[in-house]
C-alpha cells in the first residue's frame, strides 16, 4: 500500500517514485523479452539519445506482467480508485542511449499536438506507471526530468484559458527540474498533466532502459475537456473535501 506520505506527495507534487515494486522473476523476464525486442528491430549503429518501441499489451505478456503481477496496477488505483482503471492495450520500451548531451530546455504534456488546433481533445489519459528496467542512481544517466506541480499549473492554465487550448506545450510559469533517480523495479506514477521531458545520458555508459505504460479511468474518454481542467477528476480518492455551505447549514437545510 501507499503511505500517507506517498499519496501527500502524488498530490502536491504530480508524482511519487515508489522502490522496488517489480522484482526478480517477472523483473528478469521483462528484460529478456526487451533484449528479443532490440535484437530483433536494433537502433541504427549510430543512435544516440531516445529509442522507442510501441507494443500491444495482449501480445506481449513478459512486458505487461511488470504492471499487472506485481503490485504496481493496485498502487495506481489507489490514487484513483479501486476498479476504476481500464488496463492499457500499450506498453512503451524506452532507451536511452549514450553518449547523448542534451538538456531538455522546458517540459511537454503528452499531446499529438505542438500547437493547440481546435479539433476535438485526444489523446489524454488519467496517469503513466514507469517500470525502470535499470539502476538510474545518478543523474545525466538517461533518466525521465520531471518539472513539480505542473499538473496543477496546467490544469490552472486550461481553467483560465479554456480546455481547447490543449497542446503538449501549454504557455506556463515553470518551477525547477528534477531527475528521476532510481533502480530496476522501481515504479513512477505520474500524473497525465505533469510536465516531463527526455534527459540525457553523458554521465552513463548504460542505455537507461524503461517501460512505460499510460492508463486511463474507465470513463476518461467521455470527459477529456473536464479533466485537463480538473486534475482530480479521475482521482476520486484524492479530491479535496466540497466546500461547507456555512448559509446551508445555520439554516437547516
Amino acid at each position: 500500500m501507499l503511505s500517507e506520505e506517498q499519496i501527500n506527495e502524488f498530490a502536491e507534487r504530480g508524482f511519487v517514485l515508489v522502490p522496488q515494486v517489480v522484482r526478480d522473476e517477472i523483473l528478469a523476464r521483462a528484460a529478456g523479452r526487451i533484449d528479443e525486442v532490440v535484437a530483433a528491430d536494433p537502433p541504427a549503429a549510430d543512435k544516440r539519445g531516445n529509442h522507442f518501441y510501441y507494443l500491444p499489451t495482449k501480445n506481449e505478456p513478459a512486458l505487461r506482467a511488470p504492471l499487472t503481477r506485481s503490485a504496481a496496477f493496485g498502487l495506481a488505483e489507489e490514487l484513483a480508485g479501486a476498479g476504476t482503471l481500464k488496463y492499457p492495450w500499450q506498453v512503451q520500451v524506452a532507451l536511452n542511449i549514450p553518449p547523448y548531451s542534451r538538456r531538455p530546455g522546458g517540459p511537454h504534456i503528452d499531446a499529438a499536438n505542438s500547437e493547440p488546433t481546435g479539433e476535438p481533445i485526444r489523446g489524454t489519459f488519467t496517469l503513466l506507471a514507469g517500470i525502470l528496467m535499470t539502476d538510474q542512481l545518478t543523474e545525466n544517466s538517461g533518466n525521465l526530468w520531471v518539472w513539480p506541480g505542473t499538473h496543477l499549473t496546467h490544469a490552472a492554465y486550461f481553467r483560465d484559458h479554456g480546455p481547447h487550448l490543449h497542446c503538449a506545450y501549454p504557455p506556463i510559469d515553470l518551477p525547477e527540474p528534477e531527475q528521476i533517480k532510481g533502480r530496476a523495479g522501481d515504479l513512477l506514477l505520474a500524473h497525465y498533466l505533469l510536465g516531463h521531458n527526455i534527459g540525457g545520458n553523458y554521465e552513463s555508459e548504460q542505455t537507461r532502459r524503461a517501460l512505460y505504460f499510460r492508463i486511463s479511468a474507465r470513463d476518461h474518454a467521455s470527459r477529456r475537456s473536464e479533466f485537463l481542467q480538473d486534475p482530480w477528476l479521475d482521482y476520486e480518492p484524492l479530491r479535496p473535501p466540497a466546500p461547507v455551505d456555512d448559509t446551508a447549514r445555520s439554516t437547516g437545510v
